[in-house]
């Protein structure tokens, strides 16, 4: 018996499954207690996410105006954190899994750059967890602390 990966074309005669350049769609998969009755549930959760940025210099009243700006179109951003050279944007997100949480972290500076003015810096660092882990962080005394003070504010 000949082992092939998922989604690949069988060689030596076998039928492709997808035309050259198509791509194959991505799809999340439920875990454990996710599934009731066969179907999964599509409830969203609560993520706590971290992002971090990093890049050239720029002059810091430039930065905090960028972030300023990015907080009032989107005020779900609990604090931002921020320096010459790097920043730090903590919020929460509701999302169905960690996939999409993560999803959207990953494209909010790029799509917010040129209306909020922000520095051309790219993504450095992303965390997110979700809520219970946040929470049994802080109670332990480690991992992220709570986002207070909530604003735009130096390192």
């Amino acid at each position: 018996m000949r082992r092939v990966r998922p989604g690949a074309a069988a060689s030596r005669g076998g039928v492709a499954c997808r035309t050259v350049g198509e791509e194959r769609a991505l799809t999340s998969v439920a875990t454990g207690d996710a599934y009731e009755g066969g179907e999964p549930r599509e409830q969203p959760r609560l993520w706590h996410v971290t992002l971090s940025v990093s890049g050239a210099e720029a002059p810091l009243s430039e930065v905090r105006r960028g972030l300023e700006q990015l907080a009032h179109d989107h005020p779900f951003l609990l604090t931002s954190r921020y320096a010459a050279d790097h920043a730090e944007i903590r919020y929460w997100e509701e999302a169905r899994d960690l996939h999409d949480a993560a999803a959207v972290a990953l494209r909010l500076w790029g799509e917010h750059r040129q209306t909020a003015k922000l520095p051309p810096w790219e993504i450095v660092g992303l965390e997110v967890i979700d809520r219970e882990t946040y929470h049994q962080r802080v109670a332990e005394g480690y991992g992220v602390l709570p986002a207070t003070p909530v604003g735009v504010h130096p390192f």
